[in-house]
C-alpha cells in the first residue's frame, strides 16, 4: 500500500479488497487508529475514507464491533456500477442469477409512469432469483422499453447476461446516470415466501427503481423484493464524483 495516501486511495484499496472476495460480509474493517497507522494519514483522512465506503453501502457500522463488510454488495447500484466497471461482473462476490421468466406483457401503471409510455404499452419483463452462498437473498423483475430490447437482443433469452444493464448500456453506447430509488415495506405474497424460503407472514422490503442514461432516457425500471422491514427514498448520481 502507498503511505501517506489520500481517501480516495485508501477507499480503493478496501473497495478492491471486498469486490474480489478478500473481505467477506461481515468481516469485521481495520479500526481508524489502525488506518492511520498502516496509511500514515490523518484521522480526518480515515474518516473520510471509511465515510465514502459507507455511502456506497459497502460497509456499515455494527454496535460492538466497529465497521464491517456490508451484507449485499449488489444491493447498493452506485456501487454495482463501480463493481462491473473494474471486473466485468455486477453481482457481488459469491452471488448468483437466475432467470426465472423472460416475457412481454402490457405496463402496469406504476411502470408505465416510470417507462414514460401508455398503460399496457408493451415492455420487456425479465425476472430473477438472486443468490448468495446457494441461499435466494432477493427477487426481482426488470422491465424495459423496446428500444432497450432492440439494441440488447440477449434480454430476450432466458438466460443471466450476468449485467442486464451494463450490457444495453454499452449496446447503446450511453453510460448509466442516475437512479431513484423508492422503498417502501409490505407483506410478502405466498409466491415470494415460497421463493425466498419463508414461513408464515413476514414482511419484505420493496425497491422500485429507475435507472437513467446520462441522455435521459430510462434505461430499466426493476422491482426488488427482499427478506426485511424499511422505509426510505432516496436519489444517487451513478457518475463517479471521485
Amino acid at each position: 500500500m502507498t503511505k501517506a495516501a489520500g481517501y480516495a486511495a485508501i477507499a480503493e484499496h478496501f473497495r478492491n479488497l471486498i469486490r474480489e472476495g478478500s473481505l467477506a460480509p461481515g468481516d469485521r474493517m481495520p479500526t481508524i487508529r489502525d488506518v492511520m497507522a498502516d496509511w500514515e494519514v490523518s484521522n480526518a483522512t480515515a474518516l473520510r475514507a471509511y465515510k465514502t465506503l459507507r455511502q456506497e453501502g459497502l460497509t456499515s457500522a455494527n454496535t460492538g464491533a466497529g465497521t464491517i463488510v456490508a451484507s449485499y454488495g449488489s444491493d447498493n447500484i452506485a456501487s454495482r456500477v463501480r463493481t462491473h466497471a473494474a471486473t466485468s461482473r455486477a453481482l457481488a462476490a459469491g452471488e448468483t442469477s437466475q432467470i426465472t421468466e423472460v416475457a412481454t406483457v402490457g405496463a402496469e401503471e406504476a411502470i408505465a409512469a416510470r417507462l414514460d409510455v401508455e398503460p399496457g404499452s408493451p415492455v420487456h419483463v425479465r425476472r430473477r432469483i438472486v443468490s448468495r452462498g446457494g441461499s435466494p437473498v432477493h427477487l426481482s423483475s426488470s422491465y424495459y422499453a423496446p428500444f432497450v430490447v432492440e439494441a440488447t437482443p440477449e434480454l430476450a433469452e432466458p438466460v443471466s447476461t450476468g449485467a442486464s444493464r451494463e450490457l444495453a448500456a454499452e449496446r447503446l453506447g450511453v453510460p448509466q446516470g442516475h437512479v431513484l430509488e423508492e422503498v417502501t415495506s409490505r407483506i410478502a405474497t405466498e409466491d415470494e415466501r415460497a421463493a425466498l424460503g419463508l414461513s408464515g407472514q413476514v414482511v419484505v422490503t420493496q425497491v422500485l427503481r429507475t435507472v437513467s442514461l446520462t441522455d435521459g432516457r430510462v434505461l430499466e425500471v426493476a422491482v426488488k423484493v427482499s427478506h426485511g422491514s424499511t422505509v426510505l427514498k432516496w436519489s444517487t448520481p451513478l457518475t463517479d464524483g471521485r
